[in-house]
């Protein structure tokens, strides 16, 4: 998934301010907890995007570089597949 900062920091501030306003309107602190890990796996999705991006674009013409980053995007596409199958279950309850 190659996106361009702009596309990076649009999905994934509306995702963060969906999950934070629905932890400032819950009323249990399990599910303030809930939403709250929510907003902040979009904060550290967004991050950890944006840095690659920086260093493909800054360094990715260097083999071991380039080897780093695929490995961190594996990484990335793992805890993305991990959050989807976390809210699919949400859904299921």
């Amino acid at each position: 998934m190659k996106m361009e900062p702009r596309e990076i920091i649009k999905t994934c501030s509306t995702h963060y301010n969906i999950w934070k306003n629905e932890a400032l309107k819950a009323e249990t602190p399990e599910e303030i907890k809930k939403f709250l890990s929510k907003a902040f796996f979009w904060l550290e999705l967004q991050n950890n995007l944006l840095m690659l991006w920086v260093i493909e674009s800054t360094m990715g013409n260097d083999p071991k570089i380039k080897e780093k980053l695929e490995r961190a995007q594996l990484s990335i596409n793992k805890k993305i597949s991990d959050y989807a199958s976390e809210v699919l279950k949400d859904l299921g309850r």
